[in-house]
Order: C-alpha cells, then sequence, then structure tokens
C-alpha cells in the first residue's frame, strides 16, 4: 500500500478527517518549502500539496496567483521542486501531491515527469486543466509508475463526469465546494452536504473538500459532511503576510487549529 492509501486508511481506521494543507511550492524559495512541509507535517497537517507554480494560474484566486509569481521570480522549476521532495524524504514519510496545471507537465514530458516523481517521493498528482476525459496519455504513464491521479469534481459535475472519475481516479477525489477561483470564502454553501452526500454515494475513494475553507469552524463544518478538507489560500496568505519567525509560529497555529477542528468538530 503506497503512502497516500496507507495514510487515508488509518484516519479512516480511526475515525478521523484527513487535513489537506496547500502551499506554492517556491514561495519565496524552495529552501523555504522544504523546511515549510517539515513543519506542516509536525503541526497536524496529514497530506500536503504542493501547489507548482504556473504563469496563468486560470482556477486560483489573487492570493496563490502571487504566490505563484513569487515562486516564479525566485527561478523555481519543476526539476526544483522534485528535488525538494526528494531531500524531505529522508525525513517525512507525509503524502505529498503535486498540483498544478498541465503545461509545465507536458512539457518535461508524461512518461520522465511520473517517473521522476515517483522516484523522488511524491504520491500522486492533481493537474486542475486535465479533464478525466482526455487524460489517457497521462495515465497511461502515470499507471506504470504507480503514481496516483486525482481529479476535480464541482458543484456541476453531471453524472457522466462523476462516473468519469469514480472510475478513473486514484488515491481521492477533490471536491471544489463552490463555482469559480481559490480563495477565502465567509461561509460554506447551503447546498454542500447533499451534493457531498450524493458524490460521496457514486465514489469508491475519500472525497476531500476545498476552495474557501480559511477558519477551523469552517473546517469543522465540511469535515463532518467530508473525508477530509483542503486548506489552501488561508495558509498561502500567511506567507505573503509573514516571513522568518512569526511565519512558522502562524502556520503552526492554524495549522494546528484546523486539525484540532476537524478531530473534534461537528458529528
Amino acid at each position: 500500500m503506497d503512502r497516500l492509501s496507507q495514510r487515508l486508511a488509518t484516519l479512516h481506521r480511526h475515525n478521523d478527517k484527513a487535513l489537506v494543507t496547500f502551499i506554492t511550492a517556491g514561495d519565496p524559495d524552495l529552501d523555504t518549502t522544504e523546511e515549510m512541509i517539515r513543519l506542516l507535517a509536525d503541526a497536524g497537517a496529514d497530506i500536503i500539496e504542493l501547489g507548482v507554480p504556473f504563469s496563468d494560474p486560470m482556477a486560483d484566486g489573487p492570493t496563490i496567483q502571487l504566490a505563484s509569481e513569487r515562486a516564479l521570480a525566485a527561478g523555481t522549476t519543476l526539476a526544483g521542486i522534485l528535488a525538494t521532495v526528494t531531500r524531505v524524504r529522508t525525513a517525512q514519510d507525509i503524502p505529498i501531491i503535486l498540483m498544478g496545471y498541465l503545461n509545465p507537465i507536458h512539457a518535461y514530458g508524461y512518461e520522465r515527469f511520473c517517473r521522476d516523481a515517483v522516484q523522488a517521493g511524491v504520491d500522486g498528482v492533481l493537474l486542475v486543466d486535465m479533464p478525466p476525459e482526455e487524460s489517457d496519455e497521462f495515465l497511461r504513464y502515470a499507471a506504470l509508475s504507480e503514481l496516483n491521479v486525482i481529479f476535480l469534481l464541482t458543484p456541476t459535475s453531471d453524472k457522466s463526469r462523476i462516473a468519469t472519475v469514480a472510475r478513473l481516479g486514484r488515491g481521492f477525489v477533490y471536491y471544489v465546494t463552490v463555482t469559480g477561483v481559490t480563495g477565502v470564502r465567509q461561509e460554506t454553501s447551503a447546498t454542500l452536504a447533499d451534493e457531498l452526500a450524493k458524490v460521496r454515494r457514486k465514489i469508491h475513494v475519500p472525497v476531500m473538500a476545498g476552495f474557501g475553507i480559511s477558519t477551523p469552524q469552517q473546517a469543522a463544518e465540511v469535515a463532518a459532511m467530508a473525508d477530509g478538507v483542503v486548506v489552501g489560500s488561508a495558509i498561502v496568505k500567511l506567507f505573503e503576510q509573514h516571513s522568518g519567525a512569526k511565519l512558522k509560529s502562524e502556520l503552526r497555529r492554524l495549522v494546528g487549529d484546523l486539525k484540532r477542528a476537524i478531530s473534534h468538530g461537528p458529528a
């Protein structure tokens, strides 16, 4: 059983929910990213999503767009991100997912990427602009390397899309709780419980819910409906506001609060 499946199985066995934390790789530099992966794992994250910076991040709101700009300005590359994961793996076994856009992966080469990612210690990849119906070539190489490919579902996903994701997806499904781009929201959707219940009846891997979750209270509300929550913009915002020891302390506080909230939130 791979790291991701093992972590999810352990959480399920203990009736616990997964906290998936997102940071942009290379923001402000890859040395900081390496340090922050370790900090997030120690603070309570169960899975880490590393955003691969891209010049046209169409699914991301201003906070993550700015983080991508900072990372690209610092010279972050896909090869550099994989080297960072390799270094992290000497001391950490937390599941790591690369999340981003197809273009950098296409430029790197599908077969080479899948091979190098798994060798580095990457557990899965989520490419937000790769429709599952058009993913055959990438999935072929991912399967050969035993790399989990995670797909998105949204409130507008129809029965056909849900069925395709159920058939092709591995690891978990990322359910987008709102339409639109990433970013902090003030409240969760009133229809989210029904939407998630419908998806979970048809999907046979854990369902993580994300987009707009920014506070421990929101995380607890959503975790009660899903197998876990993804928190991105609220965490990435801290990299914009702080640095050094202050960034570390704020990250530890937020991640610790989020994990405690979803572990002891509403049933």
